[in-house]
């Protein structure tokens, strides 16, 4: 069975870990303090073990980082044995002027910047299109809420639109790496709409077809 390492425990994160925890995949939480985020650690999530990010991402398949964008590099390069584990990129680069400013860094987005630094590891974008409310419930009206995935490596992607499923979202594949900048470019427009324009942030975007 896969087992999954979040780092960071903001609400991105136990969003997430709460959709693990309650599809039975085993998860931990990496973070610096782990005494601080256990307090955090409620509901679902109690029980949940929270260790340093290097414990945490020892035994894990899948690593989800849910660091801010700026930090995400850091955080990974501190882990050891990065080799064969699978990088899912969380984050999104953005600044506030009157709204959600996209603010990629030179490689063209977050997870592009991952790839580059840590060549070893296989990432894949996804899970950062909407807010942790759907983080944590992916259910809407019209069924399971569609979830975006971006990576090169196939068989990585494969294995975590798989985990998506699990977790209770409808996962479609969106192509390449490059192509992470559009998904982080579709998380400042849900930013927008979700705060700017009234609507809430109890929404996703979904693919319908016509009849």
């Amino acid at each position: 069975m896969t087992t999954v390492a979040i780092l960071g425990a903001g609400s991105v994160g136990c969003a997430l870990g709460e959709r693990l925890i309650s599809a039975g995949v085993p998860a931990r939480f990496g973070v610096r303090d782990p005494d601080a985020a256990i307090d955090r650690m409620s509901g679902p999530l109690a029980g949940t073990p929270v260790l340093t990010p290097t414990k945490a991402a020892a035994e894990a398949d899948v690593i989800l980082l849910a660091v801010p964008a700026a930090a995400a590099v850091e955080a990974v390069s501190g882990l050891p044995d990065r080799a064969g584990r699978i990088l899912v990129d969380c984050t999104n680069p953005l600044r506030w002027q009157d709204g959600p400013v996209w603010t990629p860094p030179p490689d063209g987005s977050v997870a592009q910047a991952l790839a580059a630094a840590f060549p070893e590891t296989s990432v894949v974008k996804g899970f950062n299109h909407f807010g942790a409310e759907i983080q944590g419930d992916p259910t809407s009206a019209g069924g399971p809420v569609d979830a975006f995935f971006a990576g090169d490596d196939e068989v990585a992607k494969s294995r975590v639109m798989d985990l998506a499923a699990k977790m209770g979202f409808h996962a479609h594949d969106a192509g390449p790496l490059r192509n992470a900048a559009l998904l982080e470019n579709l998380a400042v427009l849900w930013i927008h709409l979700a705060m700017m324009s009234g609507i809430g942030r109890h929404f996703s975007f979904r693919i319908e077809r016509q009849p």
